[in-house]
């Protein structure tokens, strides 16, 4: 193990780089004791969770030893670093579900069902309507959209149901869509 302490800061983190970057796992761990403090603040303001913070920091330093050998100027490792880390934050952030802590009374509590019984009969009227919009029309369009709306079937399982190429899917899905609007409005009329 090398002794680096006889170099000014600077000089000793350029030496400690340096060496990390030939493979010397040795000053890498001593830029990670230098450095930590500074990585795991960064972490921690842009996470605002202590074990995130300490977690992502671990990361931080994972990457930053795997990617080591491609920085060429070894006086730009402690920007290079905080820029791993505020990347690597920016994206723990956006891909984690946000965090919501209720107390199962409370959340019993605002979950509160606000629909009237007029609600409910609109929507059995709709859909009273819409079953018999349905049944007025033709046997392929009735299927096609309780393929696609219905059971989801994606248009590709629906090309091979109906062993027809996509596009003559799409194109049915589009005119069934249109006549089952049609009826609707008919039998809405009368």
């Amino acid at each position: 193990m090398t002794d680096y302490t006889q170099l000014d800061e600077k000089e000793r983190m350029i030496t400690l780089v340096a060496a990390s970057q030939t493979g010397d796992r040795d000053a890498f761990g001593q830029l990670v004791e230098q450095f930590q403090g500074v990585v795991f603040a960064i972490a921690l303001k842009r996470l605002r969770d202590y074990a995130e913070a300490q977690e992502l920091c671990q990361d931080v330093f994972i990457q930053a030893m795997q990617k080591i050998d491609q920085l060429r100027e070894p006086a730009a490792f402690p920007g290079w670093l905080r820029s791993i880390t505020v990347r690597m934050a920016i994206n723990r952030a956006v891909r984690r579900p946000p965090d919501i802590a209720t107390e199962p009374d409370t959340l019993a509590a605002t979950c509160v069902d606000r629909r009237t019984p007029l609600h409910a009969l609109i929507d059995g009227e709709r859909a009273e309507t819409l079953h018999s919009g349905l049944a007025q029309l033709r046997d392929l369009d009735r299927e096609t959209l309780r393929a696609f709306y219905v059971e989801g079937q994606s248009l590709r399982e629906m090309s091979d149901e109906f062993d027809a190429p996509i596009g003559t899917i799409k194109r049915r899905l589009h005119v069934a869509r249109k006549r089952l609007a049609k009826e609707m409005e008919d039998q809405i009329a009368v």
